[in-house]
């Protein structure tokens, strides 16, 4: 596998994963509400989800990744009405002042983690990214066994490493918030963000 290939992949994933899209709103959208650490569950399910697409298209599963049909109608209602609860949880929050060193409430791990992971499986972005246009710039049928733990390797770093940013700097907006009255607001923004990424999965085809 060349160099050129690892840097237009990475290139790619950049731009993936740094457009707005489901997995990125959400990500701001737990952060804002919870904090930088509970948002991480959800970044790591939504690697997870686009690593499972990128095995599906190095190992010539992409027509299955098309053809779910039923079953990805299924995921993408389930993710969305998934996303519309946990976004009806943050506006209903009790609304406290945040503080430094104070203990947030901090949401399942596993529940945000299945969230992220909800989100990348019914997004069709991310279908037709690596069964449709990934296979156009890279021989995914000639690559080793190494090429393939490098070419994860960069999708998990890239996509991580940009969500990530834009937790913290969500989670960071967070702590300038000092009154109840102000947490009250970003709770309802943060859910509102969430019930409305929810309703856009599960009603976009």
């Amino acid at each position: 596998m060349s160099y050129i290939s690892l840097v237009s992949l990475a290139l790619a994933m950049l731009v993936l994963a740094a457009s707005p899209g489901p997995g990125t709103f959400a990500t701001v959208a737990r952060a804002l509400a919870s904090g930088f650490r509970p948002a991480l569950a959800v970044i790591c399910g939504i690697v997870l989800g686009d690593i499972i697409f990128l095995m599906f298209a190095v190992f010539g599963l992409s027509v299955v990744a098309k053809a779910m049909g039923e079953l990805f109608i299924f995921v993408k209602i389930c993710g969305g009405v998934y996303l519309i609860w946990l976004g009806l949880k943050i506006w209903l929050s009790k609304s406290s002042a945040v503080e430094p060193g104070q203990a947030r409430a901090n949401p399942s791990r596993s529940g945000n983690f299945i969230g992220g992971l909800l989100i990348t499986l019914s997004n069709p972005k991310v279908i037709l990214f690596y069964c449709g246009f990934l296979p156009t710039f890279m021989d995914l049928s000639s690559l080793t066994a190494i090429d393939i733990t490098l070419v994860a390797g960069i999708v998990t770093l890239v996509l991580a490493t940009v969500l990530t940013t834009y937790a913290y700097l969500a989670g960071q907006a967070r702590k300038l918030f000092s009154s109840e009255t102000a947490v009250k607001r970003l709770n309802r923004t943060a859910g509102g963000v969430m019930i409305a990424t929810g309703v856009a999965i599960a009603v976009k085809s």
